[in-house]
């Protein structure tokens, strides 16, 4: 017992902390010696420990080093997974592009056109055009109410009755595009006079909600198509308002009307605030067909230039500028002089190009000219028939004079051509009395300039 207490108090007085210093005191010396003999003392247990738990940590840095490794994979997939998704996305939107891609081959080379989605529409059977009146049938009679529904959310300013009564009227006649099953989307109301090979487009509208994908143009390709074939009708007469205008001068509309009043007059509807506009049909023209044969026109005309012309050959760049800054001969240049071109190509290109303003006094100048009243300012007084003249008028000024001035560049701002055209007008008033045709002239023509200017914004205080 002895023994094992002395062993037992001297493990104590060595300070250690380990985890020996709390064994049960009833251990013997030779278990003691026993683990010492074995090289496993308590010191060295307590390096095992330590060992030990450097052994973890380097396990756990091990576990995170796999769970990085892994979370790294885990977002390199979900990355190939987006990549994937885009080039999927990349690859319809491709698909569905082409699909609105028409093309043909013309003497060998392939030419490609893009169709409106209406066209599209209707190829895939999700659309079709109706041509319907009121015949009392049920489903006509279904159109025919859509048609008024567009018409009257769509024409404000228009009556509703006055929409209902000629939509239903049964001189009148529609084109409705309809969506499968029984959905209409918009319209043409139209009065045929086949007698007088013309009809008027009384309505034209398309829903709000399904504008911008084509209906309205390749609504009115059927409409011509369909009235040529079936009727001796060649044009189109129709009223626009202001936002129509542009829609129908896409169509081929025109505000020249060509066909003599005798025709129309007091057959058409007449509206307040309306422009008359004509469309007149070409009968060898399928209007369905017009973006082919647009294109087909331009080969044809590429082709006839091909074959006078070098212009769609590409030459070799020249390599005379990378080692030599002298002066190239043009006319050695390949292709230039079969092009056409002359040196005095190349001065009437170093001129200076015209000024700001040089457009818009060009065609005032142009219109003061073509003026009824211009005649006596067109060129400068005679001095033999007026000898006195020049003793009376110190600065005097013409039209002609102005042109050539113009020309010249001698204008530089527009207030020095104002000041000239008031020049002429005033020049007229100081020599002659104010009960002469010269006199009165000056004020009609003075007058009209004042119009053309005050038409051009940025010039009206010029003239105010």
């Amino acid at each position: 017992m002895d023994s094992d207490t002395e062993s037992v108090k001297r493990r104590k007085s060595s300070g250690s902390e380990s985890e020996s210093s709390v064994r049960d005191p009833k251990r013997t010396k030779i278990e003691d010696e026993d683990f010492q003999e074995n090289g496993i003392d308590d010191e060295d247990e307590d390096e095992e420990d330590e060992d030990a738990k450097d052994e973890g940590d380097d396990d756990d840095e091990d576990k995170g080093d796999d769970d990085d490794e892994e979370d790294e994979e885990k977002d390199g997939e979900e990355g190939e997974g987006e990549e994937e998704e885009e080039e999927e996305d990349e690859e319809k939107k491709r698909e569905e592009e082409e699909k609105y891609v028409t093309s043909f081959n013309f003497d060998g080379v392939e030419y490609k056109y893009k169709e409106r989605p209406a066209v599209i529409e209707e190829r895939e059977g999700k659309i079709e055009f109706r041509v319907v009146n009121n015949d009392n049938s049920k489903e006509n009679l279904m159109i025919l109410t859509g048609l008024k529904n567009i018409f009257q959310k769509q024409l404000p300013k228009m009556p509703r009755e006055y929409i209902a009564r000629l939509v239903y009227d049964r001189s009148h006649v529609s084109m409705a595009v309809v969506r499968k099953p029984l959905t209409v989307v918009g319209g043409i109301t139209f009065r045929p006079f086949d007698t007088r090979k013309f009809a008027e487009i009384v309505f034209c509208a398309i829903s709000s909600t399904e504008q911008v994908r084509g209906y309205g143009a390749h609504l009115m390709n059927h409409l011509k198509d369909y009235v040529k074939a079936t009727s001796p009708v060649m044009y189109f007469l129709t009223y626009a308002d202001n936002y129509a205008i542009g829609y129908f001068k896409k169509q081929g509309f025109s505000k020249e009307i060509s066909l003599d009043r005798s025709v129309w007059m007091g057959y058409i509807k007449d509206y307040e605030g309306g422009t008359l506009m004509q469309c007149s049909m070409l009968p060898r023209i399928r209007y369905l067909d017009v973006n082919k044969i647009l294109l087909l026109q331009k080969a044809l005309i590429h082709k006839k230039i091909r074959a006078i012309s070098k212009s769609h050959v590409v030459r070799k760049g020249l390599d005379h500028f990378r080692d030599s800054t002298t002066p190239v001969d043009p006319m050695t240049i390949p292709g230039l002089k079969e092009a056409g071109w002359t040196p005095e190509m190349d001065e009437l290109a170093r001129r200076p190009k015209r000024g700001p303003h040089f457009a818009v006094m060009q065609h005032v100048l142009s219109e003061l000219q073509n003026h009824a009243s211009a005649w006596p300012f067109a060129q400068a007084v005679n001095r033999d028939e007026v000898p006195d003249y020049y003793e009376v008028i110190k600065e005097p000024m013409d039209l002609s004079t102005m042109e050539q001035r113009l020309e010249a560049d001698s204008y530089k701002t527009m207030e020095e051509f104002v000041y000239d055209a008031r020049l002429v007008f005033n020049n007229c008033r100081a020599y002659n009395n104010e009960t002469t045709t010269y006199f009165k002239n000056a004020n009609k023509l003075e007058k009209f300039m004042v119009t053309k200017i005050k038409e051009i914004p940025e010039y009206s205080h010029l003239v105010e």
